[in-house]
């Protein structure tokens, strides 16, 4: 589990994931050519739950079908 501390919208948080979330987090914003922090945001917005929870939801739903 990797703590991370960072801004979104000019809001500090901290973000606690397994490695492997982390690791998929990286995987989508290269895939998709963007900054992890874009990505994090986006789910930031759209979340109906806490952060690293909608993370999780985000990143199995990714590889659950890649293309959506």
């Amino acid at each position: 589990m990797k703590k991370r501390s960072l801004t979104i919208d000019g809001h500090r948080t901290s973000i606690s994931l397994e490695d492997e979330f982390w690791d998929g987090l990286k995987h989508i914003s290269t895939v998709r050519g963007c900054a992890l922090i874009d990505i994090i945001r986006e789910i930031d917005e759209k979340r109906k739950s806490g952060l690293s929870s909608a993370i999780r939801i985000f990143v199995l739903n990714y590889y659950k079908d890649p293309g959506a």
